[in-house]
């Protein structure tokens, strides 16, 4: 029989319901055992009471209940569900719900009267996280806070009980007079605090403290048990718009043991737009329909529980799915009540699919013969046109190329920037399977001109820069944090950082013989020996290990990052693909399954697990075909929903019930401005006819690309590539020489059309729309234009200059929907 232990007070529960009506209650969270021990006056203990109703979801009434507990004295029960002791002794609580149903649990609590010593790592460390004073903002910073420092998030509590029991003599505690504590008095606002007041005098956390310094501040048992893991009780539940669910937190210690944390616990919402906590785990749901994850953190370790938020809406027009990504995202918005859009046009579809995989417009001939074209494949062979094409390299070379950090610096010889740039085209022409493409990345060795792969490692030269470029990029993982401390919203410590840091321990860097003056490239080396990376805090030499894996062992001979790309390329490794396929998503949706795209963690759940798992697992199976993946994505009909939300789906902002615009990429936009113009523009050290796309790095730049959010390739994080609208970018577009000149420019489309009199006007304004919005141009728009033309009939060229303008400063021209 499993034991259900705390250093707190200990209690008895087992579990009776009363049928009613067809509707029952229960209490919980009731373990399977029975029992719950828990010891000590400090104990309390969270019940949520659940209706169980014939039909329909379980729904949370914990504060609508009537509670009662007999005998009377032994423990008390508020409105919340918290029990608290009050003596030794065993009791039943009843809780009843409308005079309908009824549940019982049994309570037995011990050690009332005589508590074990307070532990100051198990009790009162958290209580310094609950009320913020270990946080990053106050006594947790790197220097403390006004000379009184903390451990992050309490994860070294040795050293916090040598800051408060020792440092400046022991002036923050005092033993013959707690209440007169410097530590409390500041806490309770009595003493000015930069922090102000977080606690009162009535409250748990007072008590405790009080208590422990009355106790001659213990550290208590060192060989206590210590927590391992949280869970949330529930850990999910359908729940209404404005609704509300009491969260249970578990703590597991390592000794088997657990104990109720809930009011010790942090609770923070993924997306507060949802879903908010409170302090003391009650969740309240908002107005949007969709699922929120409720992130639970107590000492060090984290868990989550999510809800599903239905709209109710009817949706049984949604249609038959095309594929996997339509039988998940389809059966997520049955379960929400969500009804998609309609399937977008022809012509919108031509435009949308034409930028997301090759970055450019489609040209006057591609958009007349695929709005001609009846046949019913004709969408999916336009996606395999463009994933054949030139274009679609070039494209998603420049977004892996800012990704992977290939710049160069000023006066740098260029030839290593270029060749890592070929490498990482040719590999996406090529089809390369993507676990080999990063195979060849992280073991790169040799010279750039013979292995351009080695350039990644010119800018990414530091150890850590190449642990976590290698987890933000390739695992999802954003393990920075870890580097000095255990993570705060993951169970990443500093021995899994290091661990990974070990895989890169035995790089050699030798000089390049005869190379260009200006170059930082440099010959990249396999150092023999025993490859292992320390711990600065505990100094600890720790063995290669992926994270969450075991160590391997090298062989002095052998290269250890040949182990890290087997790991990673593993079939059940659980991050490699998620994150390519997670980071393509969000290519295409402007929203990845998991947001951000590159921070996938228990606390950070997916929108779609399903969604999530079965393109992960699709791209294994399809030997990590990205073009593959691509050709998936594209040819579902969730993908190809309309932008125009229906009167249901107008809020939805993560579960793809219709497509979500976005502003076209600086590359794109200034490609589609030359396209639609007729120009081009010459770029320093590129040939003639260069698009922004096919740039091999941000410098030498037009201001153009900058205004509209070219990143600079410093980081690992896409987030660096700007998608804000700002009043520079409109002043740009309606004000600025360039766009000025371009259009009104000799021999350009709108001088050229202006002169071509063999057609009539209508026909030439339609060659405008479709060059811009590859479309027609609608009966109103027509009647503006041609109407324009006419008024402006002794000066036609700049009629059309000003047409083509507005045209471009249109949000249909600067948006992909």
């Amino acid at each position: 029989m499993m034991r259900l232990l705390s250093p707190v007070f200990a209690v008895v529960i087992s579990s009776t319901t009363v049928f009613a009506d067809g509707v029952d209650i229960k209490i919980d969270p009731v373990p399977d055992s029975g029992q719950i021990l828990i010891r000590s006056p400090d104990a309390r203990q969270q019940l949520f009471v659940t209706t169980l109703a014939p039909q329909g979801p379980p729904i949370d009434v914990t504060r609508d209940v009537v509670w009662s507990v007999a005998p009377e004295g032994v423990v008390n029960v508020d409105d919340s569900g918290l029990v608290t002791p009050l003596a030794d002794g065993q009791v039943t609580i009843t809780a009843e719900w409308q005079n309908q149903a009824t549940s019982q649990v049994s309570v037995l609590v011990s050690g009332f009267a005589s508590p074990p010593p307070i532990s100051f790592r198990n009790q009162i460390v958290p209580i310094f996280t609950r009320l913020g004073c270990n946080g990053g903002g106050c006594h947790g910073k790197s220097g403390g806070q006004n000379g009184f420092k903390l451990s992050l998030l309490g994860f070294y509590p040795d050293e916090d009980f040598e800051f408060i029991r020792k440092e400046n003599r022991g002036r923050r505690a005092f033993p013959g007079a707690p209440q007169e504590s410097l530590l409390v008095k500041k806490a309770i606002g009595e003493t000015p605090h930069g922090g102000g007041k977080r606690m009162d005098t009535e409250s748990y956390e007072y008590r405790m403290l009080v208590r422990w310094i009355e106790q001659g501040m213990p550290y208590g048992d060192e060989s206590a048990p210590e927590v391992v893991g949280i869970q949330c009780y529930p850990d999910a539940r359908v729940m209404k718009q404005e609704g509300e669910q009491q969260v249970s937190v578990i703590a597991t210690y390592s000794d088997g043991s657990i104990e109720d944390v809930t009011r010790m616990t942090v609770y923070e919402a993924n997306d507060t737009e949802m879903a908010e906590c409170s302090e003391t785990g009650l969740v309240n749901t908002l107005t949007l329909a969709g699922e929120v994850a409720i992130m639970a953190r107590y000492q060090g370790q984290v868990s989550t529980y999510r809800a599903t938020i239905p709209l109710g809406a009817d949706t049984s027009q949604i249609p038959e799915p095309q594929n996997l990504v339509d039988t998940a995202v389809f059966s997520k918005l049955k379960v929400l009540g969500i009804p998609p859009s309609e399937t977008c046009d022809d012509a919108t579809f031509l435009r949308r699919v034409s930028l997301d995989i090759t970055g450019a417009l489609p040209d006057i001939t591609q958009v007349n013969t695929f709005l001609e074209d009846d046949g019913p494949d004709k969408r999916a062979r336009l996606i395999d046109q463009l994933l054949d094409s030139d274009e679609y390299a070039d494209n998603f070379a420049n977004k892996w190329n800012f990704v992977l950090r290939n710049k160069r610096t000023k006066g740098e010889d260029k030839t290593g920037t270029f060749l890592f740039h070929r490498w990482v085209r040719d590999s996406i022409y090529d089809n390369k399977p993507y676990d080999d493409f990063v195979t060849e990345l992280l073991t790169a060795t040799g010279e750039p001109t013979i292995n351009p792969a080695v350039t990644w490692y010119r800018e990414v030269d530091q150890a850590e820069e190449q642990v976590e470029d290698t987890a933000q990029l390739f695992l999802g993982v954003r393990i920075q944090c870890a580097r000095c401390h255990h993570h705060p919203f993951e169970r990443w410590s500093q021995n899994d950082y290091y661990s990974l840091a070990a895989f890169f321990s035995q790089i050699g860097r030798q000089s390049i013989p005869n190379a260009q003056a200006g170059t930082r490239d440099q010959q990249l080396v396999h150092n023999t020996g025993v490859a292992t990376a320390k711990n600065p805090r505990n100094g600890a030499d720790l063995k290669p290990s992926g994270l969450g894996a075991v160590p391997v062992a090298v062989a002095a001979e052998d290269d250890p990052r040949a182990q890290l790309a087997a790991w990673m390329r593993s079939p059940d490794n659980p991050f490699f693909a998620r994150t390519l396929v997670n980071r393509y998503w969000k290519h295409f949706f402007n929203r990845g399954i998991v947001e951000p795209e590159d921070d996938m963690r228990e606390t950070n759940p997916p929108t779609n697990p399903e969604l999530l798992n079965a393109l992960a697992t699709n791209f294994v199976e399809s030997g990590y075909d990205l073009k593959e993946l691509v050709r998936t994505i594209c040819n579902s009909k969730t993908y190809q929903l309309s932008a125009i939300p229906n009167e249901y789906n107008g809020s939805d902002k993560q579960n793809f019930s219709r497509y979500y615009p976005r502003r076209l990429a600086a590359e794109a936009l200034y490609d589609a401005f030359h396209k639609v113009t007729g120009t081009y523009e010459s770029f320093a050290d590129m040939p003639a006819g260069t698009r922004a796309l096919q740039l091999v790095d941000s410098s030498n730049v037009p201001y153009f690309l900058k205004v509209f959010g070219q990143p600079a390739g410093d980081t690992a994080c896409e987030c660096e590539r700007s998608p804000d609208a700002n009043l520079a970018q409109s002043l740009h577009l309606l004000n600025s020489s360039e766009v000025q000149n371009k259009v009104g420019k000799d021999g350009a489309r709108a001088k050229t059309l202006a002169a071509d009199t063999e057609r009539p006007h209508h026909d030439r304004v339609q060659e405008l729309y479709r060059a811009a919005f590859s479309r027609t141009a609608e009966a109103d728009e027509m009647q503006v234009a041609l109407s324009y033309i006419e008024s402006h009939k002794d000066n036609i060229p700049a009629a059309y200059e000003d047409i083509l303008w507005a045209l471009i400063n249109t949000k249909e021209f600067l948006f992909n929907h």
